[in-house]
């Protein structure tokens, strides 16, 4: 065990470390495609003397991609990204392990955020952010912390809206690299990882059948089709909510009901909201639901759902299971939210699937590394992932499952790139 990793962490508790060694192990012998980049960065130390601080939901999978960052060469710090999605256990084997981690479960918001601020005060050279609020910190409240930071990479939507909107405003003092748009991510990790992880989580918190009954699926990016398809498949009918009419379209074509929230509200025993944005539930629609209606979120922050708006109209409220808010309304109805109305599939859950983690946690590795390579001539702005990795990772998976593929031969490619022979 790192001396300096066990004095510099908070945790909960050091005697968890076992079983969170067992899960780090088991995500370890899932996640091939990590396995592969351990071995490139163990033999290239492409972080060799630099500082890297993380902030992602803090449970196995996410430990072991610091594992993979540390092998590189890197000094890690972690913290979580959600009160509700750190994994006490794990945190402690990471200390075992030489990472240092800020983290507890369910911590109070001053804590939680004097942990991401402490994360940022060991002056990383390059970080990796999930949801912007070490970005938002850093170009805030703790400016002077951003000068040795070289970059980094952002894990997902609601993350990449706030830092396009620091760069729209001029404002974005480091290159950042949107790993949420790599293809290797919206279409696997957002459809597959979010369709599965957030019917698990309800499956486990409620314990309650979803065949025959109403799923209401609020918004239909990547997250919300693969919600709906796996909805879908454990036999519910799917009512989707949209604003974007391309959208919209895409999800009738798919099989699905589309109707304002006014009226799926009405219709709906689960609702997930999967939008990245505010008040997509409100009032007007906790005064039509259905006694019983259950109410989640799969989208970053706690505020899709208003819960303000539902404490209203609630004569009393209480848990009645771990995970599980009951409101009984003044009129004798019963709204449940799960999770605090926070991403319940890591809330209520253990998140994705570890083989869909792998390839999410291939793009940030690589992408660090390619931030750390170019930071200086790529200028304070938000990133594409470069195809190349996105294709890499999309190689190493094939390779994992054994699945081979075709190649263009000269001649294919040079018919492609002309403009003329095309008769």
């Amino acid at each position: 065990m790192s001396t300096l990793a066990l004095e510099n962490s908070i945790v909960k508790d050091m005697a968890l470390a076992q079983e969170g060694h067992l899960k780090i192990d088991w995500v370890e012998a899932h996640m091939p495609v990590l396995n592969q980049i351990r071995k490139q960065f163990e033999a290239e130390q492409p972080f060799k003397g630099l500082k890297v601080t993380i902030s992602l939901h803090l449970e196995a999978k996410t430990a072991y991609l610091a594992k993979v960052v540390q092998a590189g060469g890197a000094e890690v710090t972690i913290t979580g990204s959600n009160p509700l999605s750190t994994q006490d256990d794990v945190c402690a084997a990471l200390v075992e392990d030489g990472v240092t981690v800020l983290a507890k479960y369910n911590p109070d918001p001053v804590e939680y955020k004097d942990f991401l601020i402490r994360a940022l005060e060991t002056k990383p050279d390059l970080i990796i952010d999930d949801g912007g609020d070490l970005v938002t910190i850093l170009h805030s409240e703790r400016p002077d912390l951003l000068a040795t930071i070289r970059g980094g990479a952002e894990e997902t939507t609601t993350g990449i809206i706030r830092l396009k909107a620091l760069e729209k405003e001029g404002l974005l003092k480091l290159p950042m690299v949107a790993v949420n748009d790599a293809y290797c991510k919206y279409l696997f990790d957002n459809r597959y990882g979010t369709g599965q992880s957030v019917w698990d989580a309800v499956n486990r918190t409620t314990n309650l059948v979803v065949a025959g009954k109403t799923a209401v699926v609020v918004g239909y990016g990547w997250c919300g089709k693969g919600v709906a398809m796996r909805a879908k498949g454990l036999g519910a009918k799917v009512i989707v909510t949209e604003v974007d009419p391309i959208r919209a379209v895409e999800a009738h074509m798919d099989g699905f009901e589309v109707m304002p929230m006014t009226e799926a509200a009405k219709h709906g025993d689960f609702f997930v909201t999967v939008t990245g944005n505010r008040d997509v539930i409100t009032g007007e629609h906790f005064d039509v639901m259905k006694d019983g209606a259950i109410l989640c979120n799969a989208g970053h922050f706690d505020v899709e759902i208003n819960k303000i708006e539902l404490s209203s109209r609630a004569s009393s409220i209480r848990t009645v299971r771990r995970n599980i808010e009951e409101y009984q309304l003044q009129d004798g109805r019963k709204v449940y939210i799960l999770a605090e109305g926070r991403l319940v599939n890591l809330g209520a859950g253990d998140g994705h699937p570890a083989e869909i983690m792998d390839m999410t946690f291939a793009l940030q590795a690589m992408s660090l590394k390619y931030v750390n390579d170019n930071y200086e001539t790529i200028g304070s702005k938000v990133l594409n992932v470069p195809l190349e990795i996105d294709q890499q990772v999309a190689r190493y998976k094939l390779e994992s499952l054994g699945i081979q593929i075709d190649e263009l031969s000269q001649e294919q490619i040079t018919y492609l790139d002309s403009w003329t022979g095309h008769e």
